[in-house]
């Protein structure tokens, strides 16, 4: 019985060509583009579930609160670390965890830049990262130990055992090589490369300030017991930050846990409002409406087939087959419809791979020699294949063998009816799709094209060290004189990001008000350097002597104050005494996110505070010849170090690398979405114009013209558009409302994107429609009524 159903399912693909392509070649789309999605959207939910107590560990954060605003941080209090070992029971563990920075190692010749973090010595046996050689309680007790992983341990020594090896840091200290690390996945937050001891990495006098509780200077993990309460752990945490601060202080201490790194590192007014798990949830929505959509052309083209497989049901009824074999049958052929489909999505996955990864920038794959992989592809093809084939099965074999066999088959309003609806959801999903890719788009844009408030072209800089600091006079001296740079200043951060932030007192200040600022220490020709816009004052500079004590503002801080002539005015850093004058107001530039505005902020003149050199390259038409000019003269006056450099543009773009591949993505899946509708309605619509090629002869011989025949069939396929159009404009208003509002700077939702988006779906089916339709109806009229 088996021979005979696939026997029959494979005569009916060949027999019908356009049928397979479109149902096999659909589904294989519909199947490919889910599968892309689950693969994006797994790597994104297992971000370091690696670890076997993922869900014990976290790290703390606070909650300081300004009168204009909430800053949340992972900056705390050092006393913190040693504190909470026995302050609460639920504590199991605490460590230090520096945030990463890039640093210079050497092993005989080999000299390379890594990424690298400080930590104490519980870090490894609280994060579980696999140890190749080494104890995790070991390697790092010792001030000048270093942890390598596989990779950094074969730049550095080869095929030499690295144990027992030594590695110099930063030109200055040789540190010991204690353990190696296996290469750490792919799909961690972590993206160390070495490990040194934070006791050998700050200053003895630092580590002696364990009493300090308003420094908030470093980064605390927490382990917690099994079992503990987060909600009770962070009640207690608060307490006691409170306690240590004085009860007049309304921080808020508490764990932010692992699983949620990743997913939901987005806070606002100190709570956490998503991240990157809207966009998870949506992509696996879309991979599902995509999905849905190929299975509504199956049911679709198999329930307006019906006419051609009723004597086949009426024949076979008549020989004694049951509905439920019926149904089987037609269960077995979807099955096998969707497993020809997937082999051909497997295909089409591993074409599409490399540009999916580069799009993404990850390397998914599919692990084929995992058992898992092929029982989940078995449920899948199991699911896919019986919701598809679920309707078209229950609706064929419900045929009364009688009526079929004598040709009094009439498809009512049971057969169409469902198509109608199911033709009217697709379009609800495209339609939502196309709107949604196109506000995305306007977004992106609209922020793209933002002021950022000083000039980025030319802009490069490159990441200080001690040597270079030292000779930076001579630097910018030999740069300027063979006409590489403009000009030279120096920071304490990037361009592109802010660090730090303070609060600000100044006369005229309301009692109370406590308002958070940005903080960025600068040197010299700072304004000159970037093109940043002075809008009162002057810049810092070497004439003046008291601008060891200059600040400048920007202009969003001078409004916040509320001074109607802040030049001069002196203002102290909360809660030092010492007090700085305004020397300047400068216009607004954008340092971190370009979605948000532009907070509060000041520059002070501290050239010794130096993390990054900014240099303005005069304009060129051969880049590369001044890179490589700049190279040179940094090779000779900073050889212990590789030169590395970025353009301040190339950094700032990105800054939209997430929503970039966010539109991207969107973009496509909707183009296949809207391609998968119009396979539907195209096999559609031919099947119907096929039908009725008996009603097109008579209409002519009676006659009716081609448009008017055109327009009797796209009036019932237009009416299936417009449902679905007004079911998708409330939820498109409403969602992408939702989606904008969740920026500060943001397009306004013009109203008549949903209307033009309408117009063109509409456009689309009457031309697919009409194609077919014309298709039959320029056929011989005669030929078509000669058996009647």
């Amino acid at each position: 019985m088996l021979r005979n159903y696939l026997n029959i399912a494979f005569r009916n693909l060949r027999r019908n060509t356009v049928y397979s392509f479109i149902n096999i070649g659909g589904l294989a789309v519909g199947i490919a583009s889910t599968i892309l999605i689950f693969l994006w959207v797994w790597d994104e939910i297992t971000f370091d579930r690696f670890h076997k107590n993922a869900d014990q560990l976290g790290v703390l954060m606070l909650n300081n609160f300004y009168s204009d605003k909430t800053v949340t941080s992972s900056s705390v209090p050092l006393p913190l670390y040693e504190l909470l070992k026995s302050y609460d029971p639920k504590i199991k563990n605490t460590c230090i965890s520096f945030f990463g920075w890039k640093e210079v190692l050497s092993a005989g010749e080999n000299k390379i830049v890594r990424e690298g973090k400080a930590v104490s010595e519980e870090f490894l046996t609280m994060f579980r990262f696999p140890l190749l050689q080494g104890s995790a309680e070991r390697v790092l007790k010792e001030p000048n130990s270093i942890v390598l992983t596989e990779a950094l341990a074969q730049s550095l020594f080869g095929d030499k055992n690295p144990m027992g090896q030594f590695v110099r840091i930063a030109n200055q200290s040789d540190l010991k090589v204690t353990g190696i690390l296996k290469n750490l996945p792919s799909n961690s937050r972590n993206t160390f490369e070495f490990l040194v001891p934070w006791t050998g990495f700050v200053s003895p006098q630092w580590i002696m300030e364990k009493s300090n509780w308003n420094d908030e200077s470093v980064q605390i993990a927490i382990e917690l017991n099994e079992g503990a309460n987060l909600p009770d752990v962070n009640a207690s945490l608060t307490k006691l930050i409170r306690e240590k601060r004085g009860e007049e202080n309304k921080s808020e201490l508490f764990v932010f846990p692992l699983s949620d790194w990743r997913l939901r590192s987005n806070f606002e007014g100190g709570k956490q409002v998503g991240g990157l798990i809207d966009y998870v949830i949506s992509f696996s929505l879309i991979g599902f409406f995509i999905l849905l959509i190929a299975c509504i052309n199956f049911m679709n083209l198999a329930t307006a087939r019906s006419e051609r497989r009723a004597r086949e049901v009426g024949v076979r009824k008549c020989v004694g087959s049951s509905r439920k074999e019926l149904m089987v049958q037609f269960l077995g052929e979807s099955v096998l419809i969707t497993t020809l489909a997937f082999l051909i999505s497997l295909v089409l996955v591993q074409l599409s791979l490399p540009f999916f990864n580069n799009l993404v920038e990850k390397k998914l794959f599919i692990q084929y020699a995992d058992p898992l992989v092929w029982c989940l592809s078995i449920a899948f093809i199991l699911f896919v294949g019986t919701m598809a084939g679920s309707y078209p099965a229950f609706y064929l074999s419900s045929f009364n063998p009688v009526k079929v066999l004598k040709g009094n088959l009439y498809v009512g309003r049971s057969g169409v009816a469902p198509r109608r609806v199911l033709v009217s959801v697709q379009f609800f999903f495209s339609i939502l799709l196309i709107i949604g890719t196109i506000v995305i788009l306007m977004q992106i844009n609209f922020v793209k094209a933002r002021d950022v408030g000083y000039d980025r072209e030319n802009l490069v800089t490159v990441p200080a060290n001690s040597e270079m600091i030292k000779n930076l006079p001579e630097i910018e001296k030999e740069l300027q004189a063979i006409g590489v740079a403009k000009s030279i200043t120096v920071s304490s951060n990037r361009v592109t990001q802010i660090d730090k932030h303070n609060q600000l007192d100044w006369p005229g200040r309301i009692d109370g008000e406590n308002i958070s600022f940005s903080r960025v220490m600068t040197g010299y020709h700072f304004t000159e350097t970037l093109g940043l816009r002075i809008l009162e004052g002057r810049d810092f500079s070497e004439e003046f002597v008291s601008d060891s004590s200059a600040v400048l503002l920007n202009k969003t801080a001078a409004e916040t104050m509320g001074v109607k002539n802040p030049i001069g005015m002196q203002v102290q850093l909360m809660p030092s005494q010492k007090k700085w004058t305004v020397v300047g107001i400068v216009d607004d530039m954008i340092m971190d996110s370009p979605f948000a505005e532009v907070e509060p902020g000041f520059f002070m003149c501290i050239p010794t505070w130096i993390e990054d050199v900014t240099i303005r390259l005069n304009k060129t038409t051969d880049m590369s010849k001044t890179l490589a000019d700049m190279e040179s003269v940094f090779k000779k006056l900073n050889p212990s170090n590789p030169f590395e450099y970025s353009f301040v543009d190339q950094k700032f773009a990105k800054k939209f690398s997430e929503i970039n591949m966010i539109g991207t993505l969107v973009s496509v899946f909707a183009f296949l979405a809207i391609v998968i509708t119009c396979l539907g309605i195209f096999g559609l619509a031919a099947f119907t114009a096929e039908q009725r090629t008996k009603e097109i002869g008579i209409r002519k011989v009676m006659g009716a013209t081609i448009v008017s025949i055109v327009n009797l069939f796209t009036k019932d396929f237009s009416s299936l558009v417009i449902w679905g159009f007004m079911l998708a404009s409330p939820v498109a208003w409403w969602l992408l409302n939702e989606y904008l509002n969740r920026y500060t700077y943001h397009i306004n939702f013009s109203w008549w994107i949903i209307p033009v988006v309408g117009i063109l779906a509409l456009m689309l089916a009457v031309l697919i429609v009409s194609s077919q339709v014309i298709k039959v109806a320029l056929g011989n009229a005669a030929k078509s009524l000669r058996n009647d």
